[in-house]
């Protein structure tokens, strides 16, 4: 690896021309389409945007090592930052900016406070492909300043019933003492006289979570002795030739309950933090952490022409979320009688989404108008479990109008343009936000802030161009841009006026700028993008050190990279891919490097594929992350905030399956070189000692599937 840390990050991006920015079979003509782009199934070929498709067989290939989906779409997408080793996605942006994470179109995040947990809302095993648009967009509204993830679930199947049970054990093989886990997976799909149906079940334990030392992993956020469960229903219905209704129900629940206690640690200093079992008859403090229950309700309606050359989908939905965070001494009010605290973030959604596509030509030009609109109530708070309340209610009425329109001028030009109007009010009642107490001296003043009204109104654009005259040669330059409404929850818990009205909570739209081209030169598929997003008013953090809170700081911001994918197939058995991406940003009010919250370091993923049979396949994942270092230590040698540097760090991960008759067999090894490593999170996060968590050791999985 010595040798690959001397290469500049531009050199190795060159080096890195093995893998698709389209992380699927190029000869596969299904698994070249999106529906994320444009709300439309339209072919890649036709998106003047980067876009990223994981396929079915990379999220098999990743399932065989780990279910995390955070772990998948780090080596995957070249400009999401790497994996926070952990339950959270706080930090894990996508070009610097916060992405909107959907199930088949449908939002999952909570905007109006952002816990950063949006990534595992479902099983990976009800998925079939994950869409991913990198940067800002405006056909989806608030939300996708950084770009949108989709997770697209899996269609019946065309017999009457296809049943798959799966089994699986999962162990540390650096130390295997309390840390064997196992995963069940139960699914059945098909088709019953016009009614397709999906039925998945999943439960997943873990044991203790190990690194590379041995020590288990700190708790805050964590997997040990946790457990997972997902339960997954897709019914569809042809009404006949031209319509159908589908509905669709996930519940997903994860807790962690575990008779552990922290260590805390400090990287500054050189130590990590790390859990060690309780004393016999100590509960440990709190509530199980996890999400207590998500449940998502979706029903859409289909007609292929409602009237002429025009097709119409209504997506109807409704969603409750409760996401309860760890246990914190700094939550403490010894004024009260509490020595911490406990919070949920509480979310209750309804939302309708009507799009119609009408398809038009003259004189060889096709065009193709996208228009409709969307509404969406949110009732958002933030309370403690113990019943005191940090952020209250924010009641979110919103709603968007939207065209886009595509013009295929011949076979060889593709342009695009679009507008979306969206209006989005907020009420809020009078509240008084919490004295909380960092330790016995640093303590925050409570204010009694008046309630009221928020008002968002904005327009925003899009304009995109792409020529495929070559394949050898296809670019594309767009225009984007994205409106996003802070984390008003955040802003309020903090606020130090005392009216709402009177916080910076103005929102920002983002405008991102790209150009980019594709390329197949034979058996070599090249994929680059350079891009640049400013905003307005970007949201960063200060520590207040009378008080010991990170206060938001709103200024401009703008970030910028590039990315480089490729894939290169040898022959009919093997296949190399890689992906490499960089994003760097800066606060232009005041002409500093954006931390880590938004900037992760630069990171190559690569993969070598080999599969010399139908029944075998062998998949070798390498991730490397590079170095970042953009800020100096306080008076005291200390980092603050999400400043601190991030210095290189290798994982190896295997994958290998073998089909026999019915049976499949599979395994994986995550970190297979037991790299002793803190992720990038980790290292840049000076938040608290929980954040001091060093990544997994190595780990075994293992298991079988039976299909019936």
């Amino acid at each position: 690896m010595t040798l690959i840390k001397r290469v500049t990050p531009v050199s190795l991006a060159v080096l890195a021309a093995l893998s698709a920015h389209q992380t699927v079979a190029q000869d596969n003509q299904l698994e070249r389409l999106t529906v994320t782009g444009s709300r439309i199934v339209e072919s890649l070929d036709e998106v003047p945007a980067s876009v990223t498709l994981i396929d079915q067989q990379t999220l098999v290939e990743n399932l065989n090592v780990s279910a995390e989906l955070q772990n998948l779409l780090a080596l995957a997408v070249p400009g999401m930052a790497a994996s926070t080793g952990s339950t959270s996605n706080f930090g894990q942006t996508l070009r610097g900016r916060n992405v909107l994470v959907m199930i088949d179109g449908v939002p999952q995040d909570t905007p109006l406070r952002n816990g950063g947990l949006g990534i595992r809302t479902l099983d990976a095993a009800s998925i079939e492909r994950i869409e991913v648009v990198n940067g800002a967009t405006s056909i989806w509204g608030n939300g996708a300043a950084g770009g949108v993830i989709n997770y697209i679930t899996k269609k019946p199947g065309k017999d009457k019933a296809n049943v798959t049970l799966s089994q699986s054990a999962r162990t540390s093989l650096v130390k295997l003492e309390d840390s064997l886990g196992y995963r069940t997976v139960l699914s059945a799909d098909g088709q019953l006289e016009g009614l397709g149906y999906v039925v998945k079940a999943s439960q997943e334990s873990y044991g203790v979570q190990r690194d590379a030392d041995g020590d288990i992993l700190g708790l805050q956020y964590g997997l040990s002795d946790s457990e997972q469960r997902d339960l997954f229903i897709k019914l569809n219905y042809e009404l006949d030739a031209l319509s159908r209704v589908q509905l669709t129900y996930n519940y997903y629940d994860s807790d962690q309950d575990a008779d552990y206690l922290d260590v805390p640690g400090n990287i500054d200093l050189g130590t990590k933090t790390y859990a060690v079992a309780l004393a016999d008859g100590v509960r440990p403090l709190g509530e199980a952490q996890g999400p207590n229950g998500n449940h998502n309700l979706m029903f859409k309606y289909e007609h292929d022409e409602v009237f002429a050359n025009t097709a119409l989908v209504v997506d109807a939905y409704q969603q409750k979320i409760d996401n309860v965070f760890f246990w914190s001494a700094t939550l403490a009010n010894p004024e009260q009688g509490f020595d911490g605290g406990q919070s949920a973030i509480l979310s209750e959604k309804r939302g309708l989404r009507s799009v119609l596509t009408s398809r038009l030509g003259f004189d060889g030009v096709d065009v193709t108008l996208i228009y409709g609109a969307d509404v969406l109530e949110d009732v958002t708070s933030q309370p403690f479990l113990d019943g005191r309340i940090w952020v209250p209610e924010m009641d979110m009425g919103s709603r968007g109008l939207f065209l886009q329109s595509k013009w295929e001028l011949g076979d060889d030009w593709v342009v695009k343009a679009g507008a979306r109007r969206e209006s989005i009010d907020v009420e809020v009642d009078d509240y008084q936000t919490l004295r909380l107490c960092r330790n016995a001296t640093t303590c925050s003043v409570p204010k009694e802030v008046a309630g009221g009204e928020l008002s968002y109104n904005a327009t925003t654009y899009n304009l995109g161009v792409r020529y495929n005259a070559d394949a050898a040669f296809s670019p594309f330059v767009s225009y984007s841009e994205g409106y996003e409404v802070p984390d008003l929850g955040l802003l309020l818990r903090t606020a130090t006026v005392d009216d709402i009205n009177r916080i910076q909570s103005e929102a920002s739209v983002v405008k991102n700028y790209e150009v980019g081209f594709s390329s197949q030169l034979d058996k070599l598929y090249l994929n680059m993008a350079v891009y640049r997003s400013t905003s307005e008013l970007g949201t960063g953090s200060q520590l207040d050190a009378a008080t010991g809170i990170y206060r938001p700081v709103r200024a401009p911001q703008k970030i910028w990279g590039y990315e480089m994918t490729a894939e290169y197939r040898i022959d009919d058995a093997w296949r190399i891919n890689a992906a490499y991406g960089y994003t760097e940003g800066k606060d232009t009010q005041n002409d500093v490097y954006l931390g880590g919250r938004q900037i992760s370091a630069p990171k190559l993923s690569t993969a070598v594929r080999y599969q010399p049979q139908q029944a075998l396949s062998v998949s070798l994942y390498w991730l490397h992350v590079f170095s970042r270092d953009r800020f100096s230590p306080n008076a005291d040698g200390l980092y603050t905030g999400d400043q601190g540097p991030i210095n290189a760090y290798d994982v190896l991960n295997l994958s290998a399956s073998y089909q026999l008759g019915n049976w499949q067999l599979f395994g994986g090894v995550e970190n297979l070189l037991n790299e002793d490593y803190f992720p990038a999170r980790s290292q840049a996060f000076r938040y608290g000692s929980g954040y001091a968590v060093k990544g997994l050791g190595t780990t075994l999985n293992i298991g079988a599937s039976y299909r019936f």
